[in-house]
């Protein structure tokens, strides 16, 4: 807890059962109050490794239900156990933990509502192994993405974020996509709702127990990237009506 708000991290699974332990270790508990673990249908231990390891909250999915799907289970849960900021971090161990202290503070100050780890700021994609075909994806449709959202993100595709309870209540997320393309239609929802966006610099690391998406769902996520893009201006001429930019009461 941090200025009296509640701190809960998320961890949407897929076969994580190799990298939990030593995600889950470096975990400041003296600041994070509850630990949610999503697994989606996972074929390895991933469900027995998080009761090993005495993780409170976890939700099994009977069937797979995709990337977006997962979180969404994640933040309704975080959400109902009355989060304050809800950090999401993946369980694969590409990115560190140790920043959670830092993305929390940056909420809880009231500084910012919505923080994200950055693997472009600095040079932590490329030191870390990320592929060059995916760097330079990454670039590409960062830089079409700020143009058509009038906006200076350093990357769009992170997946270490940190949201604030009125962020979450606000945006009709559960209207996303299920699959990858979940992450950016948030931040785009984001965005539109009116809120600003902090970065921090974030290492990661790309090995062989690390998630990754193929080519072809990289390919897949790129297409929606660039549909999400041309949505979002429409939306904002008013030429276009989408249901995930409707605000929740």
């Amino acid at each position: 807890m941090i200025n009296g708000k509640k701190v809960v991290v998320v961890l949407p699974a897929y076969n994580a059962a190799k990298t939990l332990e030593i995600t889950y270790n470096e975990i400041d508990f003296s600041i994070v109050d509850e630990v949610i673990l999503v697994d989606d249908k996972s074929k390895d231990e991933t469900v027995k490794e998080a009761g090993r390891l005495g993780i409170k909250h976890i939700i099994s999915h009977e069937v797979n239900k995709g990337y977006g799907g997962n979180q969404k289970t994640c933040y309704n849960k975080a959400l109902e156990l009355g989060a304050d900021i809800v950090i999401m971090l993946h369980p694969d161990y590409q990115y560190t933990p140790k920043l959670i202290p830092s993305m929390s503070h940056l909420i809880a100050n009231e500084l910012y509502h919505v923080v994200l780890g950055s693997r472009i700021l600095g040079k932590g994609a490329l030191a870390g192994g990320m592929p060059w075909y995916k760097y330079i994806a990454n670039r590409l449709l960062t830089l079409f993405q700020n143009i058509m959202m009038n906006a200076k993100l350093s990357e769009y595709h992170t997946g270490y974020r940190a949201f604030s309870r009125e962020v979450l209540e606000k945006v009709n997320y559960n209207a996303n996509s299920d699959n990858f393309v979940f992450d950016n239609q948030m931040l785009a929802q984001i965005w539109y709702a009116g809120y600003e966006m902090a970065e921090i610099t974030c290492p990661t690391k790309y090995f062989d127990d690390a998630s990754s998406i193929n080519i072809k769902n990289s390919s897949i996520y790129g297409i929606g990237v660039l549909k999400t893009s041309i949505q979002y201006r429409l939306q904002k001429w008013g030429i276009l009506k989408n249901i995930i930019y409707k605000k929740n009461n």
